[in-house]
């Protein structure tokens, strides 16, 4: 919205530098055809535009991934949105479209509605309420691409502030989630190693 040409050829050049990639939500055609111009690796369909069936249409012709936001959408209609796109090369984001997002409204058992519903495509969660917490529970849940808004500092003016996550935060997010990566293990009930010693002196011998 508030970018032009110059500040995006900015971030291409900073992100291509620091070895990241970056995409951007269009919200109009032109939009795409602007993105397009610096060969973006995917595209974000925002959840305000999940309904647009031409812009839906005209955004598959890229040829790109595409990242479609869920937010004030029923099944049916997410059913109808997804049918004008290759399935083979979307990701689904569970969403709950206000900002900041209240927890009653989150409703995160969706994130297991879109995997049954959608066997074999990448579900996500989109976050936007205080705290990190709800984030992580996602991750738990199955989540397998989080997205989130940035601020340097929440206290600054802008709607979207009090809805996003300063650096530290991030810090702490990925952390934690990286940890929860190794915590959740393969679900195999066996004697981790670390429990010989001890099953050697409390376990009851048989």
């Amino acid at each position: 919205m508030e970018f032009g040409y110059d500040d995006y050829c900015e971030i291409d050049k900073y992100c291509k530098k620091i070895g990241i990639i970056w995409l951007a939500s269009a919200w109009d055609k032109p939009s795409v055809d602007f993105l397009e111009q610096f060969d973006v690796p995917a595209h974000k369909i925002p959840s305000a535009k999940n309904n647009d069936y031409e812009f839906i249409k005209y955004v598959r012709k890229t040829n790109k991934p595409i990242i479609m936001s869920c937010g004030m959408s029923t099944s049916p209609e997410i059913c109808d949105a997804t049918s004008f796109l290759n399935l083979d090369n979307i990701a689904l984001l569970v969403c709950t479209a206000t900002y900041p997002a209240s927890i009653e409204s989150l409703n995160l058992n969706r994130i297991h509605t879109l995997q049954n519903g959608y066997p074999g495509i990448p579900i996500g969660y989109s976050h936007h309420n205080p705290g990190l917490w709800m984030a992580l529970c996602a991750v738990a849940m199955g989540s397998c691409l989080l997205e989130f808004h940035v601020t340097l500092d929440r206290s600054l003016f802008g709607s979207d502030q009090s809805s996003s996550i300063e650096p530290q935060g991030i810090k702490k997010l990925i952390q934690e989630i990286r940890c929860f990566e190794q915590a959740k293990g393969n679900g195999v009930l066996e004697i981790h190693p670390s429990e010989i010693p001890v099953m050697e002196k409390l376990h009851r011998l048989k």
